[in-house]
C-alpha cells in the first residue's frame, strides 16, 4: 500500500507539474458545458434531470480526452528507460500500475466534479431528481475508468505515446459507436442478430444509459468493474512478461 501511494503522489503530481492535466481538465469543462447549453439545449429543453442536456455527451468527450490523459502511462515510462529502473525497486506489478491508474482517475475525478455548476443550475431553475444526476454522474466517471484502464493496457504494448493515443482512440470510438442506437439499427439492416448482438454488447451504451436515468443495475456496474479489471490484469500480464 506505501509503495502504490508513493507512486500515486509521483504520478499526480507530474500530471500537474505539466500543462496536460490543466489543459484536460479545462478542455473537458468547456466541451461538455458548451455542448449542454448549445446542442443539448439545457435552457429551452426544460429538462432538469440533466441525463439528455448533459450525461449524454460525456462517452464522446471521453472517447477523445480521456487516452490523451493515459497514455503517458507506460509508454513514457518504456521510452525514458525508467521501467526497467522500476523492475529493480521492491515493487511489485500491481502497486506501479494502482498508482497510476488512481492518479489518472483522480485527474478526471477532478475535472467532472468541476462541472458542478450545471447540477446547481439545474435545481435553481427546476425541481431535478438529485439522486437521477448522482447516479448520471457516477456511470458518466466509470466510463471514463474504462476507458482509461483500456489506455493504460494499450500503453503497456508500445514506447511511443501517438500510437498508443491512436490506438487507444479507436478502441473508444469502437465501444461508443458500436452500441448507439442509429449505428445499431444500421448494423441490424445488413447484419444477422448473431453478428450485431456480441457487437453491441461490447459497447457502453446500454449499461450507461441506465444510470444516466437513474436505474442502477448491479449488472451494469459489474460489467464496468469486470472491463477494468480485465485490463488492469492484462496490464501486469504484459509488465511482468517484459519484466522477466
Amino acid at each position: 500500500m506505501r509503495n502504490t501511494w508513493s507512486i500515486f503522489k509521483r504520478e499526480l503530481g507530474s500530471y500537474f507539474s505539466h500543462p496536460i492535466a490543466y489543459a484536460i481538465i479545462i478542455v473537458f469543462i468547456l466541451i461538455s458545458l458548451g455542448l449542454t447549453f448549445s446542442f443539448g439545449q439545457f435552457m429551452r429543453s426544460g429538462d432538469a434531470s440533466l441525463d439528455g442536456p448533459f450525461f449524454f455527451w460525456h462517452p464522446w468527450i471521453y472517447m477523445l480526452l480521456a487516452p490523451a490523459v493515459g497514455m503517458r502511462m507506460w509508454s513514457d515510462e518504456q521510452r525514458s528507460g525508467t521501467i526497467e529502473l522500476l523492475g529493480t525497486f521492491p515493487l511489485s506489478p500491481w502497486a506501479a500500475i494502482l498508482g497510476k491508474f488512481l492518479a489518472a482517475a483522480t485527474v478526471w475525478l477532478i475535472a467532472v466534479g468541476l462541472t458542478f455548476p450545471v447540477w446547481i443550475t439545474a435545481n435553481i431553475l427546476g425541481d431535478p431528481d438529485n439522486l437521477t444526476i448522482f447516479s448520471g454522474y457516477l456511470g458518466s466517471y466509470l466510463v471514463c475508468l474504462t476507458f482509461l484502464a483500456i489506455t493504460m493496457l494499450v500503453s503497456a504494448f508500445t514506447r511511443d505515446q501517438v500510437v498508443c493515443l491512436i490506438v487507444a482512440v479507436s478502441i473508444c470510438v469502437f465501444m461508443v459507436l458500436c452500441s448507439y442506437d442509429d449505428v445499431i439499427r444500421e448494423l441490424s439492416n445488413v447484419a444477422a442478430d448473431w453478428i450485431v448482438e456480441p457487437i453491441v454488447s461490447i459497447g457502453v451504451w446500454d449499461h450507461f444509459r441506465s444510470l444516466m436515468r437513474g436505474s442502477f443495475r448491479v449488472l451494469d456496474f459489474v460489467w464496468f468493474v469486470s472491463l477494468i479489471s480485465a485490463c488492469l490484469l492484462g496490464t501486469s500480464a504484459i509488465l511482468s512478461a517484459k519484466r522477466a
